[in-house]
């Protein structure tokens, strides 16, 4: 899957959570909500990395941490479309960035 086919199915499923918020809750989430619930999943992440390194005990094992990294990749790509950001040309342009201002920080190999 390339990033476009990623997002569109990260869209799928934003629409899926809208149509059952609406009709459990009578609303669907806002922008900063996402955000929000994207927070809640980094701290997860945290916690299932410090595992993964012996630093504590958390249910789940590596079956969890994949778990958590595609919940926070789906953030980020809702995030991206709620926010209306061309994100495969931001991060193109901030890896360019980031190679460009690391690479004159190093010393040239001759």
């Amino acid at each position: 899957m390339d990033l476009t086919e990623l997002q569109e199915r990260a869209v799928r499923i934003h629409d899926l959570y809208d149509e059952l918020n609406r009709r459990e809750r009578g609303r669907v989430w806002a922008r900063n909500e996402f955000m929000l619930g994207f927070m809640g999943d980094v701290g997860d992440l945290a916690k299932l990395v410090m595992a993964e390194d012996g630093a504590r005990e958390a249910p789940g094992g590596r079956a969890a941490l994949e778990h958590e990294l595609a919940d926070c990749l789906w953030s980020v790509l809702i995030l991206a479309y709620r926010y209306e950001v061309d994100l495969e040309g931001a991060f193109r342009r901030t890896m360019t960035e980031l190679d460009e201002a690391i690479g004159a920080r190093l010393p040239r190999c001759p």
